[in-house]
């Protein structure tokens, strides 16, 4: 049995309580990886081109006699156009935006994926090997009243307390500039994971720490392998109210 100790808003230690068994679960980054990838698959948007693109143009072949090739070319000039082979033809084989795209995970392995990321979140060497910063021992266990918090100063005064805020600066200070056409599509910057914050069910810490940079609120209803482990790599800097670790107890079986 994995015990734990529990803090409350000042930090200091009020109390043990002990782990569910979910936190015994085998470390598996191979299911792990697999079901964070078919989470990141299902969001594909479609894309390509219409079906007539490079279709809909005036160029005609010259004929035989003019010893040039007998390609397609533009009216009122000689660059060809319409066949793949040539400069300025359409694609030959552009995507198709009928494509499927999604990827199928068994039940088991979504559910053993969660249960071993779960685990992955009180063991200080991979914690540690995603990043983090932080001082103390795993698990975090926060009093209930966590949840109760309603302004974004008092996060951060907790996550001070508790030897966590260095984590959130490592965020701040992590975001850069996308490289290449991305910057113009809507994705110009690229943002750092901090901590995870579980609660046990829907409370004004979601929007209390919604402007943390890097930080994610969730509930034991939402969580799931991508919040557990971002990038497919598990072991993020995760805080269990003591609410949510009772409503973990039996789910992801």
């Amino acid at each position: 049995m994995v015990t734990a100790n529990i803090i409350d808003l000042s930090g200091n230690s009020k109390g043990e309580v002990t782990l569910p068994a979910v936190f015994e679960e085998t470390y598996r980054p191979d299911i792990i990886k697999k079901v964070v990838l078919s989470y990141q698959a299902n969001r594909y948007q479609p894309y390509g081109p219409k079906m007539y693109a490079g279709m809909e143009t005036s160029a005609r072949s010259w004929g035989s006699g003019r010893g040039v090739a007998q390609i397609p070319r533009l009216a009122n000039g000689s660059r060809a156009a319409r066949v793949p082979q040539a400069i300025g033809g359409r694609r030959a084989h552009p995507p198709k935006p009928e494509t499927d795209r999604t990827e199928k995970i068994n039940k088991k392995e979504k559910k053993m994926a969660i249960r071993s990321a779960i685990a992955a979140t009180i063991n200080e060497e991979l914690v540690k090997a995603r990043g983090h910063k932080f001082t103390g021992a795993l698990p975090l266990v926060a009093d209930d009243a966590l949840e109760a918090v309603e302004k974004t100063r008092d996060v951060v005064s907790f996550l001070k307390a508790a030897g966590l805020y260095d984590d959130v600066i490592r965020a701040k200070e992590g975001r850069t500039i996308r490289a290449g056409r991305g910057k113009l599509r809507g994705r110009k910057y690229k943002g750092r994971k901090s901590i995870l914050i579980v609660a046990g069910s829907k409370s004004s810490i979601q929007k209390a720490a919604n402007n943390l940079p890097g930080v994610d609120v969730t509930t034991v209803d939402f969580l799931n392998a991508e919040l557990l482990a971002p990038g497919t790599h598990a072991g993020r800097l995760t805080i269990w109210t003591e609410s949510a670790l009772s409503n973990l107890e039996g789910m992801f079986v």
